[in-house]
């Protein structure tokens, strides 16, 4: 089998592998929660404190320079480049392909995150306070900069 085809194998694999330990831990957790008895519901606040948390965690795993050289082993390590690519071949390039991706880790972190909320509630919810804050100011920061940015392209076009 030729390098190439060898490296998309072990690539699949490693997703596959991936998508096993989701299932699993989704799983045994779910298992757990059965056997307790009670409902695991999640109010609306909890529901928007997730999402948003979700989205600025999964910003950070795959985008922020300080979680780069988290990063560097699966991107060959070139800080402050923006859209980092994977690097490598096979298991290296399968695990560059989740980090990189903000939705993809962002299913990972989500799944933790509600975990945590059942398992530890109280320093999740710190955690979730925290990281929500930080993806509204986000949010209001990217709308803030296209504001700016409209504003100027009217103002070059109109000739003021």
């Amino acid at each position: 089998m030729p390098a190439d085809e060898r490296d998309i194998q072990t690539q699949r694999a490693t997703f596959l592998t991936l998508i096993g330990l989701f299932l699993s831990l989704f799983a045994a957790f779910s298992r757990r929660e059965s056997r307790r008895g009670d409902s695991f519901e999640l109010r609306p606040f909890d529901l928007a404190l997730l999402g948003l948390a979700t989205f600025r965690a999964g910003r950070i795993v795959a985008m922020d320079q300080v979680v780069e050289p988290l990063r560097a082993p699966f991107t060959g390590g070139t800080p402050n480049e923006p859209g980092q690519e994977p690097q490598g071949t096979g298991v290296r390039k399968a695990l560059g392909d989740l980090i990189t991706c903000p939705t993809c880790i962002s299913t990972w972190i989500g799944a933790f995150l509600v975990y945590g909320l059942r398992l530890a509630p109280v320093p999740t919810r710190i955690l979730l306070a925290i990281l929500a804050t930080t993806g509204i100011a986000e949010l209001l920061d990217t709308t803030a900069e296209t504001l700016y940015k409209t504003t100027d392209t009217l103002e070059e076009e109109s000739g003021s």
